[in-house]
């Protein structure tokens, strides 16, 4: 799904009217597509509420979408360097929007508070000329402490439906 690019509208109104929903689901979940290069905190949390809000003004429109049913995108590395999700969780996007992800409201879609998570994107290799999240840049200070910080659990629990 990808908000504020308006390139994947149709695959995101069917994914979002047919495959995740809450009460006949396809899909566990989706993630929401990143800009190609960090966003803001700011930035990120708006193009996450188009998801939960939907877009009724669109002909035919985008339902909204359950947070529940749904992950925040932020990338990890960009280029030729490891960002800050990877390296220094406490001025990364993931510690700024975390309040956000963990309590946006539903708005007619769902019935629970707080988005699924976050997703990462660009680790390991994503280019033969960007860099990996393979030593030196293992992760470990960025979402490695983000998930010590926002106590993520391993092994993974059983999603919410709604």
């Amino acid at each position: 799904m990808a908000a504020g690019d308006r390139w994947l509208i149709d695959i995101n109104r069917k994914a979002t009217a047919d495959w995740l929903r809450t009460d006949t689901p396809v899909l566990d979940y989706a993630n929401a597509m990143v800009a190609a290069r960090s966003a803001s905190a700011g930035t990120a949390q708006a193009d996450w509420q188009e998801h939960v809000d939907g877009k009724p003004q669109y002909s035919p429109p985008v339902p909204p979408l359950a947070p529940a049913k749904f992950t925040g995108g932020s990338y990890i590395a960009y280029g030729g360097k490891p960002l800050p999700e990877c390296v220094d969780y406490a001025t990364s996007v993931q510690r700024a929007a975390a309040p956000y992800v963990q309590s946006v409201a539903p708005n007619g879609a769902g019935t629970t508070a707080g988005m699924l998570g976050f997703m990462f994107w660009a680790a390991e290799r994503p280019a033969t000329r960007g860099i990996g999240t393979v030593p030196p840049n293992t992760c470990e200070a960025g979402a490695g402490a983000g998930a010590s910080a926002l106590s993520v659990p391993a092994p993974m629990p059983a999603l919410r439906q709604s």
